[in-house]
Parts: C-alpha cells; sequence; structure tokens
C-alpha cells in the first residue's frame, strides 16, 4: 500500500453536448504536468444530468469508455468519471474506475434522485462495487448515494476494513452545498476512510446553479482541500500513514454490530 495523489477535475460542464465536453476536459487535462494516480471526473461527465437517457445513453464499446481508457493510457493514470449507459434495454447512471491497462469496474448507482425523477429513466444498481487499486480498497458513490448511510457502510473484521476511501462523483446543486459538504465529512468520520467528493461547477440547462465544493476529507472527518465556484485542478495526497493512525488511535468500527 502505498499513498496516492488524487487529482479532481472541478470543471463547468455544456448540456448534452459530448463533443464539446470531451474537448473542454481534454484541455483540462493537458493542465496536469506531474504524475497522479487517480484523475475524476463529475457525474455523467460528457452530458450533464440529463434525464434523456435514451438519446444520451451509449454501450461500453461507446465514445464515454473509449475516451476514459484512451485518456487513462494517454496519463498512465486511473480514470474515474460516471456516464449513460444501455444496457438490455435498461438505462444506468454507471460509475467507471479505467485503469491506464485498460481494465474497467464498475458501479451502477444505487439512489435514483427522485426529485429530478432519475428513478423514471434509468434503473438503479444493486450492489457496491469496491475497486482494489495499489493497494487501496476504494469504494464508488454517485451523488444522491451519498444522503445514504447504510449505502456507505464500513466495518472491520479481524482488522481487516471493507474500503480505505470513497469517490463521490457528482451534480450537486448549490443551494443544498450546506449538505453536499457535511455529509462528505460524516461518511468519512463514521467509516473512518479518506473521502473524495467531485462536484461540478456553472449552471445548467435546467437553470440549476453548482458551487463545486469539491473536497478531500482526511479519515478523522478534516478537509484537507476544498474549492467553489471556479474551474479548478484540485490535488491532494492520500497518506496510508494518516489512515493507519486514525484507526489504531480511534478503533470505533470495531464496536459496530
Amino acid at each position: 500500500m502505498q499513498d496516492l495523489k488524487i487529482t479532481l477535475v472541478q470543471t463547468n460542464q455544456f448540456w448534452e453536448d459530448k463533443e464539446a465536453n470531451l474537448s473542454h476536459f481534454e484541455s483540462h487535462l493537458d493542465q496536469i504536468d506531474q504524475p497522479t494516480d487517480i484523475i475524476i471526473l463529475p457525474e455523467m461527465f460528457h452530458t450533464g444530468f440529463t434525464m434523456s437517457a435514451k438519446s444520451m445513453a451509449e454501450t461500453m464499446d461507446g465514445q464515454g469508455v473509449s475516451w476514459l481508457k484512451s485518456q487513462a493510457k494517454r496519463k498512465g493514470t486511473a480514470m474515474v468519471a460516471s456516464l449513460i449507459i444501455e444496457e438490455s434495454e435498461a438505462y444506468f447512471n454507471r460509475m467507471l474506475f479505467v485503469t491506464p491497462e485498460g481494465e474497467i469496474e464498475s458501479y451502477d448507482k444505487r439512489k435514483l434522485f427522485g426529485l429530478a425523477k432519475e428513478d423514471h429513466h434509468y434503473s438503479p444498481g444493486k450492489e457496491n462495487t469496491i475497486v482494489e487499486y495499489k493497494g487501496w480498497k476504494i469504494l464508488l458513490q454517485v451523488c444522491y448515494d451519498l444522503r445514504f448511510p447504510e449505502n456507505a457502510r464500513n466495518k472491520v473484521v479481524q482488522g481487516n476494513y471493507d474500503y480505505d476511501a470513497i469517490i463521490y462523483v457528482a451534480n450537486w446543486p448549490e443551494k443544498r452545498s450546506l449538505h453536499w459538504k457535511v455529509l462528505l465529512q460524516a461518511r468519512a468520520i463514521e467509516n473512518q476512510c479518506y473521502v473524495i467528493g467531485l462536484n461540478r461547477v456553472g449552471e445548467d440547462a435546467n437553470q440549476i446553479k453548482y458551487s463545486g465544493d469539491s473536497c478531500i476529507i482526511s479519515p478523522i472527518g478534516e478537509v484537507e482541500q476544498h474549492s467553489s465556484h471556479e474551474e479548478i485542478l484540485i490535488n491532494d495526497m492520500l497518506e496510508v500513514d494518516k489512515l493507519n493512525e486514525t484507526r489504531e488511535k480511534l478503533p470505533f468500527l470495531k464496536d459496530r454490530d
């Protein structure tokens, strides 16, 4: 297990315009001139958070997945994002973890956002996905999942934790930014893990504004990196020693049923 460098791409998104989004993300990736282990992009990264599932969906052989694979190889890093995938005549808000070697692990968003009628257009996932990468066990989660602590319940058995970090990718509205920030800290504290939250900025076609508030939070709940409203690359390190120290000094999870 080694320290992991994380790069968050906090940016605006172009509504249902895949080519514009991919070009915009490439311009941000071109600014990353130092090695990093994982690059994270927002929810529904190349369409925005749209309910146009049928017209925007792709297969796992489509443009979005191919682009993520090519960028992972080009930058020599894992790429993380969600996008709309059609499979067996159903549509999923699918989060992908793509390695530089082109290996893919996926997670289908389990909690669909009823206020936007996401549950009318998409099918929910049925189980969590924990990715093992460079010695870390990483839980994948998408936006609205954050409101449901049972979805991210960590536990320890004979010293072995289910996971060490959670990544949330999101299109989380500015008007509920307080909830975003507090819940991210709560997930870190209650699960004694790093929490990475990547959210977009700007305004979408539904006049919903996004403040970003992307952040990286330590296992003790301290906000290590945070940025609001601006397009920015956020870099931070997940430290093995800090993770282990928190768990050794505060072994709370052993008391969880």
